[in-house]
């Protein structure tokens, strides 16, 4: 479904019941090492300012954790990566909705998906950028997840409306733009 800017209008799931997803945490050094040995789309995916790389509040944090990102002002906490013109994500608040919105490289399979748990407590965005690898287990969530895929997970505010919530795919060569609009459940009106 195509919205009316020419976005792709990407499914929000809430039935995600896979077992040991994202049970592999990525440690600081597995990940120094794993980038320092990757080639371009290892880079592209997990490279500073991407909303997947594990740096990207300006020290190490597993982007398999949940992050309260709307609890921090995205002109502080990413402010040096804006400064040396490296940021791909930013997120604001209106008196309506909590947006986030980030570029993702295409690369590999480039599957986006958003997950809601069903507490509507965490949301997550994930896809696969490798496909030349199998998981041993069949899912590549439930082993060394980085290898296969990117995540981030964000905890979401007290008042966001989490399943009235939106999210959309434009796509350019480089790049996809990923919006996601969160209603906050006080708000009179819809988007």
């Amino acid at each position: 479904m195509m919205s009316c800017s020419g976005s792709l209008k990407l499914e929000i799931h809430t039935d995600d019941k896979t077992p040991g997803k994202w049970s592999v945490p990525l440690g600081d050094d597995v990940f120094r090492r794993f980038l320092s040995g990757g080639g371009s789309s290892e880079k592209a995916v997990f490279g500073e300012g991407s909303l997947f790389s594990p740096f990207l509040f300006g020290k190490y944090f597993d982007p398999s954790d949940a992050f309260p990102l709307w609890e921090f002002e995205a002109e502080v906490l990413l402010a040096s990566l804006k400064s040396l013109g490296q940021c791909r994500v930013d997120w604001s608040q209106t008196d309506l909705a909590y947006v986030l919105k980030s570029d993702i490289p295409v690369v590999g399979k480039n599957n986006v998906q958003v997950y809601v748990d069903v507490n509507g407590k965490v949301m997550e965005i994930s896809g696969q950028w490798n496909n030349k690898k199998a998981a041993a287990n069949g899912d590549w969530r439930s082993g060394r997840w980085w290898e296969h895929g990117y995540v981030r997970r964000l905890e979401l505010p007290c008042d966001a409306d989490a399943k009235n919530s939106e999210a959309f795919l434009s796509n350019n060569d480089d790049y996809s733009l990923l919006e996601i609009r969160i209603p906050k459940i006080n708000s009179k009106n819809k988007f």
